[in-house]
């Protein structure tokens, strides 16, 4: 039969030419495959060639209800052509994955927070604070030894600066001496992965450290921090943001000084600060 009336019967029993060959190739050999074949493909055309053996098999004992070994499926996939579309690489995370600029660290603190020593080991996060129908941001460090914030910043947006202005604020509040080989820890977000970050915290002589992935207990006093400042802050009644950053930086204020603590001897962050560094040598 000549090509063009072969497409002519193909198209009348709306059957594939690819299909029809492969028919006429096995037929006369008695293709135990081909009802097999049938069913594969049928699922493979409705996953637009997309779909592996594995979800083939999925798909035959979900809606055949039917058992079927890998091994058949991968082959009956060979013996027809039936090749799986590959989905192409994301070219953005292609190119982050091979130059590795957004990197994790290992969870240095390993939950010690009952530093003996202040300014040795800080925890820092970011949490949202929604006022007057709008949305922005709180960044703290916090020292484990004393409770004490000792860097924070309000921003309206969630770009880099707000941790970049985080930490150029806890530079200026300490000494650059203090802080060397001093212990910095975050959870794995975007801002603390980011190359801008890591260089800053680098130049400080600091050493990073990172929770583990979903296991936000592993920075469980900046989040203890976070909780108290919800609890005691009305900062959903602020009408503008520059309410809400000096509501803020009053509570703060506040929290330090003022705002005694059992778990510290009943003393302030600073005046525990001051106490632990008397014994300090």
């Amino acid at each position: 039969m000549v090509n063009r009336d072969a497409k002519m019967l193909c198209d009348i029993a709306r059957v594939s030419r690819s299909g029809y060959y492969h028919y006429l190739k096995h037929s006369g050999e008695n293709d135990r495959d081909y009802h097999d074949y049938l069913l594969i493909k049928g699922i493979f055309d409705k996953g637009k060639g997309k779909y592996g053996w594995r979800t083939i098999q999925m798909k035959l004992k979900a809606n055949k209800n039917m058992v079927m070994n890998h091994k058949k499926i991968k082959r009956i996939k060979k013996k027809y052509d039936l090749i799986t579309k590959i989905r192409r690489l994301n070219p953005y995370k292609a190119i982050m994955k091979k130059t590795k600029e957004h990197r994790t660290f290992d969870n240095l603190l390993d939950r010690n927070f009952n530093q003996p020593v202040p300014f040795r080991a800080f925890g820092t996060d970011i949490t949202y604070l929604h006022y007057n129908h709008r949305l922005a941001y709180l960044s703290a460090v916090k020292d484990f030894a004393s409770g004490e914030i000792v860097a924070f910043e309000v921003s309206q947006h969630l770009e880099m600066n707000i941790v970049l202005n985080t930490v150029r604020k806890m530079k200026d509040n300490l000494n650059d001496n203090t802080l060397t080989n001093a212990l910095i820890h975050s959870d794995q977000g975007v801002h603390y992965t980011n190359p801008e970050y890591i260089r800053m915290i680098k130049e400080l002589n600091m050493v990073q450290s990172m929770s583990r992935k979903g296991n936000c207990i592993d920075n469980a006093p900046t989040e203890s921090f976070f909780g108290h400042f919800k609890d005691d802050v009305d900062y959903k009644e602020c009408k503008t943001f520059e309410e809400l950053k000096d509501k803020t930086a009053e509570y703060i204020n506040y929290y330090n000084n003022d705002r005694q603590q059992w778990g510290l001897k009943k003393m302030t962050p600073v005046e525990y600060r001051n106490h632990l560094l008397s014994h300090v040598g």
